[in-house]
């Protein structure tokens, strides 16, 4: 097996298999929350599961016992699992902005139908994004009648700015990384009376974000369901940029499995690895530089903090990954039987696991052996066609084509 460079820490703080699901996560995550999440989501048009993909052969070669693979590709619609947050969080603000200014309370079918039109089309919604995230805000944006304006950094391909603006979003490129669009965007909200719908939470801004992971734990719970009966994974490597999605899944594997829940690994690019310096630093920490990856999805430097109270106790271990080795990842996925379309930012917990898999020291430090049953997350399909095709070496469409 050919190795691949990557480092990898323990996480001192880890909360150990016995810990309780406790107040501080429950305070972002929780079983409450989640059901209304889950029952508002089924019941919008194209809702369905997405597939829980066996992967034998690749787990055969990588010395596995198994190895699932959560194909979010076909989300909505959208190609990436941002659909199940951006989207439902532009419907749980307006709800609120109904319900305050007109005591009703509304569903997601009722706002799509043109309920309250009047308040809703006066509303404008914001964010910042790399891509998938800001496109399913604008999706949601326009589903429900409001208004839309998305910013993007300077690297963002045009491939990606075009998704969004095909939802009828404004779309606003600014200087920078993408941090400093988070920024940019909340600046330009606070002075036109916006609403931010932020995948990242910051201090006083936790409730948005909180709607966003909500909506990401359907991913698990329905992962959860479509697993062989008898089996559960002994390990769960996730890629995270702020960690929202990283979190969503630990948070929902620990409440509802506890002592049973799997081993979990948090993966980043190491040009953008801002949890693996937190977990380094013992609080949240800034990465530093242009977050320059093809991870597009995870090039983020500030951790999201609501996420960060999910994972400084929850995650077991943190790993960083070059940009070769999500490469390497998307070509084995698509060689494989079966084959499987997985952009660069969608496959950062299978290279972190071949990463892991080919250093003795990591599978000795993460209890990795033949017995594993692994479950990764593959949050996002070829969402910039262009990129996935130079990456790949053929489109997704022959991918496909081979199955």
């Amino acid at each position: 097996m050919t190795t691949i460079p990557h480092r990898l820490i323990a996480n001192p703080r880890a909360a150990g298999p016995d810990a309780p699901y406790g107040p501080a996560q429950q305070a972002v995550l929780n079983q409450a929350a989640f059901a209304a999440a889950r029952d508002e989501i089924r019941h919008w048009p194209g809702y369905a599961p997405t597939p829980l993909v066996a992967l034998p052969g690749l787990a055969r070669d990588l010395g596995l016992s198994a190895l699932w693979y959560k194909d979010e590709s076909g989300r909505f619609g959208l190609g990436s699992f941002k659909a199940l947050g951006g989207a439902y969080a532009v419907f749980r603000l307006l709800a609120r902005e109904i319900a305050a200014r007109t005591g009703e309370t509304v569903g997601a079918a009722e706002l799509a139908a043109g309920r309250h039109r009047d308040i809703v089309s006066g509303i404008t919604v914001t964010c910042a994004t790399d891509g998938n995230h800001g496109r399913s805000v604008a999706w949601g944006a326009r589903t429900f009648g409001c208004r839309c304006v998305i910013y993007i950094h300077e690297t963002v391909s045009e491939g990606r700015r075009d998704a969004i603006a095909a939802y009828g979003a404004e779309v606003v490129r600014t200087p920078g990384n993408y941090d400093d669009s988070v920024r940019r965007a909340a600046e330009d909200a606070a002075r036109n009376g916006w609403f931010v719908v932020s995948d990242t939470s910051y201090e006083g801004y936790v409730d948005v974000p909180r709607d966003v992971m909500q909506g990401y734990a359907l991913m698990a719970d329905e992962a959860m369901a479509q697993l062989p009966a008898g089996e559960r994974p002994t390990h769960c490597f996730v890629q995270a940029g702020v960690g929202g999605l990283a979190a969503a899944i630990c948070g929902h594997f620990w409440e509802r499995w506890g002592a049973d829940r799997p081993r979990f690994v948090v993966v980043e690019p190491e040009k953008a690895a801002c949890l693996f310096a937190s977990a380094e630093a013992g609080r949240p920490t800034v990465f530093p530089g242009a977050l320059d990856t093809i991870m597009a999805g995870l090039a983020c430097g500030e951790v999201s903090l609501i996420a960060w109270a999910v994972l400084e106790t929850g995650a077991d271990a943190f790993m960083t990954i070059p940009d070769a080795a999500a490469v390497t990842a998307m070509q084995a996925l698509a060689a494989g039987a079966p084959p499987v379309v997985a952009g660069e930012s969608g496959v950062g917990g299978l290279a972190g696991l071949m990463a892991a898999m080919g250093d003795s020291d990591a599978r000795r430090a993460l209890g990795l052996d033949a017995g594993s049953r692994v479950l990764l997350f593959g949050s996002e399909g070829d969402t910039d066609p262009a990129l996935y095709a130079e990456l790949v070496g053929r489109p997704a469409a022959a991918v496909r084509a081979a199955a």
